[in-house]
């Protein structure tokens, strides 16, 4: 009597617009299987509409494999309609494979693909995950191919953005009146009103505008409208951009000069917009043991500011500061700066921004590569590639390692724009100082202007002092 097992089904409907069978035709091919070899499926996995290429990006993989690898050893075997519903990287495919039949026991059976036992069997499904990683990198060429031609010839590659509508056959996307309502408050409120991204999100929330998708504005919604170049006719797709032939209501002259607007405020990272602070000082103040922002309190004994994360229970020793305190405190600076004292100032550019979000990129590039190494040692060590391809794999890392560390060397040796001196500074001081004396300046303002010359304000309540870090843009 044929021995019974116990086994995984795994079923996945990748995005690209391949023949392949539909999940149900695969769930039913995998139990007909199971039944015919006296396999008992305990439960089949599904993953629709995810590639194969990375297995990182397949929940349902991991938790199967994370399963069938665990001690209590419940499968004997992983069904899979074809090898390349397993994977289409034949490096994660292998590894992945090995992991799970020398160290856990367990087969990875393709019911389409039958092999024999045997060397020339496990060559079969090399060469057959082989041609599957070649079948996906060849068809996502050429889905790539088509999209540029069609992005140079001025078509549109994604749905309409707000304000738009499509109207098939290839013909430019049409405004659609009451969505571009919405788009045209959105720039008067920032263009001509100078409100924040937040500001103009709870401005649009309390109207009772929706997102196309019925949701809340956000300020990270209300800055992609701001910023997208499609409204003044640019069509951007990956590197690629063309002018369309669709109807724009908005100059490039305007937005250009939006854009200078934006790139001009230089804003720290996690800092949150002024509309939606209590003070014009908050958001600013830190505190000197955690470096979290100091919350703003207005009760009638004693308004002031407090570490947030103190009044959380986070750390020990208070650090309150009374609002009449730290204003004096902060008029003080300003008075000593214009009298002629000394002061250091960084100069923050937006090319700043754009260059540290590349080295971020590089850098997780970079930190990829041990994991790669890992996992050709564990290829290696279980026997899957010989020395000579362990070798050559080694090689081909290390070129791709050096080229990144080329790469971040010279990013940071980028050359910066003219460092502005301290007449330009100080001249920005006292614009700023005359504002937020001025006591008919309401506190959006106030706050506006303080944050374009403070990236913090650090209160060291052990020495009583505040440490203020200037920067100009």
């Amino acid at each position: 009597m044929m021995e019974t097992k116990y086994g995984y089904g795994y079923v996945r409907v990748s995005t690209d617009k391949q023949e392949e069978l539909s999940p149900d035709s695969q769930e039913k091919l995998l139990r007909d299987h199971a039944k015919k070899n006296n396999i008992i499926l305990l439960n089949i996995f599904f993953e629709l509409g995810v590639s194969g290429r990375k297995a990182d990006k397949r929940p349902e993989f991991q938790r199967m494999v994370g399963l069938a690898k665990s001690a209590e050893h419940p499968v004997d075997v992983i069904l899979v309609w074809k090898f390349s519903r397993f994977a289409r990287n034949q490096e994660e495919s292998i590894v992945y494979k090995s992991l799970l039949k020398k160290q856990h026991n367990v087969d990875v059976i393709s019911v389409s693909e039958p092999l024999i036992d045997g060397p020339f069997g496990s060559l079969i499904e090399r060469i057959i995950e082989w041609m599957d990683e070649y079948y996906s990198i060849l068809l996502s060429g050429e889905v790539l191919r088509g999209m540029k031609e069609k992005a140079l010839r001025g078509g549109y590659q994604t749905s309409p953005c707000l304000g738009y509508k499509a109207v098939g056959e290839g013909r430019p996307f049409v405004i659609n009146e009451e969505e571009f309502k919405i788009v045209d408050y959105i720039f008067r409120q920032f263009d001509v009103h100078d409100q924040d991204y937040t500001a103009i999100a709870r401005l649009l929330n309390d109207i009772g505008h929706k997102t196309r998708r019925g949701n809340l504005f956000e300020s990270r919604t209300v800055e992609r409208i701001l910023k997208n170049p499609f409204y003044y006719g640019l069509i951007v797709w990956d590197e690629y951009a063309v002018i369309g032939t669709h109807e724009v209501r908005l100059t490039k002259e305007q937005f250009d000069t939006r854009m200078n607007k934006i790139q001009s405020r230089y804003k720290p990272s996690g800092r949150r917009d002024i509309s939606s602070c209590k003070h014009w000082l908050s958001g600013l103040l830190k505190c000197s043991i955690c470096e979290a922002s100091l919350s703003f309190g207005n009760n009638s004994h004693s308004p002031g500011f407090q570490c947030y994360r103190y009044m959380k229970g986070k750390h020990s020793g208070s650090h309150f500061i009374s609002e009449k305190k730290a204003i004096a405190a902060v008029y003080k600076y300003f008075d000593m700066i214009l009298s002629g004292a000394d002061f250091e100032f960084r100069y923050r550019t937006p090319e700043n921004d754009t260059i540290n979000e590349k080295l971020t990129a590089l850098q997780q590039e970079l930190d990829k590569m041990d994991s790669r190494e890992d996992r050709i040692r564990l290829a290696y060590e279980n026997g899957v590639d010989t020395l000579e391809e362990y070798k050559e794999s080694k090689k081909r890392l290390k070129m791709v390692r050096e080229g990144l560390q080329k790469q971040i060397e010279e990013t940071v040796s980028i050359p910066q724009g003219k460092v502005p001196q301290k007449e330009d500074v100080l001249a920005q001081v006292k614009t700023v100082y005359d504002i937020i004396r001025n006591p008919d300046v309401d506190y959006n303002t106030k706050g506006t202007v303080m944050r374009s010359l403070f990236e913090d304000i650090v209160y060291d309540k052990k020495n009583g002092e505040l440490i203020f870090h200037l920067y100009i843009s």
